[in-house]
């Protein structure tokens, strides 16, 4: 499956660099990575993904291993590996199991608040399910889809999210592939097996939210034995929306990591 791509920079036309590659969380789109994308466009190729079921890509059942296949797929098209791949919760999912699938072709890997393990999407789960479940009215506005939202989601900011994934106006829809979100929940929330012996031998940078629980100490064995050469970084005053909550250090963070020497062969 094709995804719908952002491609921005660099602004002084040098490609001699790889690309970099940002992939979405869960009932997010390309577009949630603008601010970083548009920083990294200045001196990198940048490519931003929607994945399947979000922003303007296609429809489909979701495990990581399918997401990862439609991620090669969308880069090899654009000649854009290999490439340096940063991924944020769901997003981060898929790009470790790129990474674990086609090592050659990421250079380098970052990761946001996910561990290669089943966990995290508590709430999503539930969301998706009340979400699918809760009549579409005949006509929304922002206000109006505000309060509708307002039934099955307390939180401001998750509301928001979800706003950028509905059409208003007259017969308003979802732009996501909601129905297939919700019935690919337990592939989300899960981990594939990996068979022995398989690892990424690249760098790879683990950042998790000073807030957040979705990276433990008991995730560190497995983040070892498939990313040998990980290093964690906590942006302490962050919960799970890492690069969200605190823009500033995640983007120096990525930044400082691109400029280290991962541009030659391994």
């Amino acid at each position: 499956m094709l995804l719908n791509t952002i491609e921005l920079g660099p602004d002084n036309g040098d490609l001699s660099r790889p690309p970099v590659v940002f992939l979405h969380g869960l009932f997010g789109q390309a577009r949630n990575f603008g601010f970083f994308q548009r920083r990294m466009a200045g001196t990198r190729r940048t490519l931003a993904l929607d994945l399947r079921n979000h922003g303007k890509s296609p429809h489909g059942m979701m495990d990581y291993p399918t997401m990862a296949m439609d991620v090669h797929e969308t880069l090899v098209a654009h000649a854009a590996l290999p490439a340096m791949v940063i991924g944020h919760s769901m997003g981060g999912k898929t790009a470790m199991m790129l990474a674990l699938e086609h090592p050659r072709d990421v250079r380098c890997l970052v990761v946001a608040d996910i561990a290669p393990g089943e966990g995290g999407f508590a709430q999503s789960r539930q969301l998706a399910h009340d979400l699918e479940a809760l009549p579409l009215p005949a006509y929304l506005d922002r206000a109006g889809a505000e309060a509708w939202l307002g039934q099955v989601i307390a939180d401001r900011p998750v509301r928001d999210l979800m706003l950028m994934n509905l059409e208003l106006g007259e017969n308003p829809r979802w732009r996501i592939g909601l129905q297939q979100i919700a019935a690919s929940m337990p592939a989300i929330i899960g981990w594939p097996a990996i068979a022995p012996g398989v690892h990424y031998e690249g760098p790879t940078l683990f950042i998790a939210g000073g807030r957040s629980r979705y990276i433990q100490p008991a995730n560190y064995p497995v983040m070892r034995q498939l990313f040998p050469h990980y290093r964690l970084d906590v942006i302490r005053d962050a919960g799970h929306w890492v690069h969200a909550q605190d823009p500033a250090a995640f983007l120096a963070l990525i930044q400082a990591f691109a400029s280290a020497d991962h541009g030659g062969t391994r």
